[in-house]
């Protein structure tokens, strides 16, 4: 049993503290094992803690919960990852409330280069089930991961095209890994295991319960490059994931529907709105995701990207240059931008291999 695990496991059980105040304990105590050693006095002058939550910190019930977690993911060979493991989805690492702890089960990489989560009704119609097997057939060639979460409609259509087109497939369940919700899908939750995967940040014994979903959705937006709403209920769940994916500063793609058809009125109201932006096909978002951009030829890598830099691109490679390596705070501060800002351009640089991230948001030059 890994003596770290546990800390981490039982941080993320802690009552009342979230994933942002979790993150907070961390960065002021150093580690994650000085957390639960701190003095509740050094506690409750943290910013945003006080009194109550350094409270909960000191309690020592936790330990035992954390322990019983850890049985059950080695019997059923689960990963776990904590937010500064290595293997932690960077993109999560630039969203303020991604989960501190994360159980998966399946194989795939979180950090290839092209992720879409894509979501919907549960009552999708024909006409959204037909949209849905395209746009994932049409993405074939270019080794794209599928995110959704499993559910009824548009969500199990993602991941059935995903496997039926030999995509890797991640579904973002908002329970346990003890159980498949819902339990008809099963067999293609068995077979997503084999390229892809099941992801949570919930333990095990925690029952699908209503209030699990919106905190699931904040995966399925943070994960991808890109959100992608096919068929929407005007007050559909859906639309909390595109939500979430705005506050990221992530692209949002919604495909239209008839102005009558209750299944679109979801969709047509985010295109209205200009929080999503009106795509048709695979082409639509290949070319707003700027995935048609040919690979440029190794050993001139490096010059090329340098050149087509934009000039906010410019000023973090300056800033990196003056330092072996810094932390997203320190960055912002130096170069004048707001921390979302810098999280979307680091990201940018990560992929364009002129940057590289290191455990605790900390950056340097690759």
């Amino acid at each position: 049993m890994s003596e770290k695990l546990v800390y981490k496991i039982a941080l993320s059980l802690i009552p009342n503290i979230g994933d942002v105040l979790a993150k907070r304990l961390v960065a002021y105590c150093g580690s994650v094992e000085a957390v639960f050693n701190e003095k509740k006095s050094a506690l409750e002058k943290i910013p945003g803690i006080g009194s109550f939550y350094a409270a909960a910190v000191i309690n020592q019930k936790v330990f035992n919960r954390a322990e019983e977690e850890i049985k059950f993911i080695e019997k059923n060979k689960i990963q776990s990852i904590f937010y500064l493991d290595s293997n932690y989805p960077k993109r999560l690492l630039q969203c303020e409330d991604g989960p501190i702890m994360m159980y998966f089960k399946g194989e795939a990489n979180f950090n290839t280069q092209k992720i879409i989560s894509v979501v919907g009704t549960r009552e999708s119609t024909d006409y959204g089930n037909t949209i849905c097997n395209k746009l994932i057939e049409d993405l074939k060639e270019l080794d794209v991961l599928i995110v959704s979460g499993l559910a009824y409609g548009i969500d199990i259509c993602a991941h059935k095209a995903a496997l039926k087109n030999s995509l890797p497939t991640i579904g973002v369940i908002a329970h346990g890994l003890d159980k498949i919700y819902p339990a008809i899908h099963k067999s293609t939750a068995d077979r997503m295991l084999e390229n892809g995967g099941l992801l949570t940040d919930f333990t095990s014994n925690t029952k699908p319960n209503a209030e699990n979903f919106p905190r699931r959705n904040r995966i399925v937006a943070g994960i991808s490059d890109a959100t992608i709403v096919i068929e929407s209920k005007k007050g559909g769940g859906s639309l909390i994931t595109a939500d979430i994916a705005n506050s990221y500063n992530r692209d949002v793609f919604a495909f239209p529907g008839r102005v009558n058809d209750v299944t679109s009125e979801g969709c047509n109201a985010l295109i209205k709105q200009n929080k999503a932006a009106l795509v048709q096909s695979a082409a639509d978002i290949i070319y707003l995701l700027g995935w048609e951009q040919k690979k440029l030829k190794k050993g001139n890598v490096q010059k090329q990207l340098f050149v087509e830099l934009k000039p906010e691109e410019e000023l973090i490679i300056n800033v990196l240059k003056q330092k072996e390596s810094i932390n997203i705070d320190d960055l912002c501060f130096s170069a004048k931008m707001p921390m979302s800002k810098v999280s979307s351009l680091l990201l940018s640089l990560e992929f364009s291999g002129l940057v590289k991230s290191l455990p605790g948001k900390v950056y340097k030059l690759n």
